[in-house]
């Protein structure tokens, strides 16, 4: 196939991961496609929000609609790393050492309550978010492939919670709350949801191949010199603005391209437009942002400094 036709077959492919998921996780369709575009864009996604709304409804519906080996790692404060990673045990019978792989050696990892666990768990994911490998005892392996990590975290106000650092925050490609449903979904819910402890699953409409298929198409799609400016734009804004005391990173700007990569593939275009990197701005940057302590006094909210910001800065045009 060329790079329309599969531009074409991954938009398609989107659709029909959105469809199934949706007949599961009642919620915001936009929320949906943020969860989707985080999977073929090869971008880490984080949920912040109360216990109950659906948050690992989201995430284990999405591994299920797209076929991936699945594991869940519930957080908790007396978590280790070796309980994520695995580790060397000794085995009597060959008398050797012998790894036993923990569970973050899936195709889709969930990451449930993460900032449940204390920091040095939680450190456990950096150098396999950002190169899809761990290393145990100096010997690196490589994880699954395609690797895609989910995880959820409750507001840090909650009790027993340990907040997040800021060097992986930054490694999490999209963030973002669902909020309480409407009266109309949460009706849909009840109905739906007919056993109190059953969980309904996802139909498969994907596989490890498709996902990684549509991964390679979104490198294809084209982003300008102009729009790549306004990209750099917006997140030098988040430096130089007096609400926000820590803005995004150079690792953000090239995140804030790939997710507008992701968003155009998914309509099938094979270019990126202005308006997908204001769409995703939020979602990109303000879990990487840190308000100023005024603006927490003044209950300014981050995706909307960071919304405000994206729509202020002129968009080029005649891309």
């Amino acid at each position: 196939m060329n790079s329309e036709e599969e531009l074409r077959t991954t938009a398609t492919l989107v659709r029909e991961i959105e469809a199934s998921v949706s007949e599961i996780f009642i919620g915001s369709p936009h929320l949906v496609r943020l969860a989707v575009l985080g999977l073929v864009g090869s971008l880490h996604v984080l949920i912040e929000d109360i216990p109950g709304v659906g948050k690992t409804t989201l995430a284990l519906s999405l591994a299920e609609a797209a076929g991936l080996g699945f594991s869940r790692i519930q957080f908790t404060p007396d978590l280790l790393p070796a309980d994520v990673l695995g580790m060397n045990v000794w085995d009597p019978e060959s008398r050797n050492f012998v790894f036993r792989p923990g569970p973050i050696e899936a195709q889709a990892v969930l990451a449930d309550e993460l900032n449940r666990t204390s920091p040095r768990t939680q450190s456990a994911f950096l150098e396999a978010m950002q190169e899809e490998q761990i290393t145990i005892d100096g010997i690196s392996r490589k994880l699954p492939e395609p690797f895609f990590l989910i995880a959820t975290q409750n507001p840090g106000a909650f009790t027993g919670t340990f907040p997040l650092p800021e060097a992986e925050l930054d490694r999490f490609g999209l963030s973002f709350q669902l909020g309480y449903p409407d009266a109309k979904d949460e009706t849909e819910i009840l109905k739906i949801k007919t056993h109190p402890n059953r969980r309904l699953r996802a139909r498969t409409v994907a596989s490890p191949a498709d996902i990684a298929a549509a991964r390679n198409s979104v490198l294809s799609v084209h982003v300008s010199e102009p729009l790549r400016e306004y990209i750099v734009s917006v997140a030098r804004a988040t430096r130089d603005h007096p609400d926000i005391r820590l803005g995004a990173s150079p690792r953000a700007a090239i995140t804030l391209q790939q997710a507008a990569r992701a968003a155009a593939a998914a309509d099938g275009r094979d270019f990126a437009i202005p308006e997908d990197v204001e769409n995703l701005a939020p979602a990109v940057l303000a879990h990487r942002i840190q308000l100023s302590p005024q603006a927490r006094l003044a209950r300014l909210d981050a995706p909307e400094c960071v919304r405000r910001i994206a729509a202020s800065i002129p968009k080029p045009t005649g891309l």
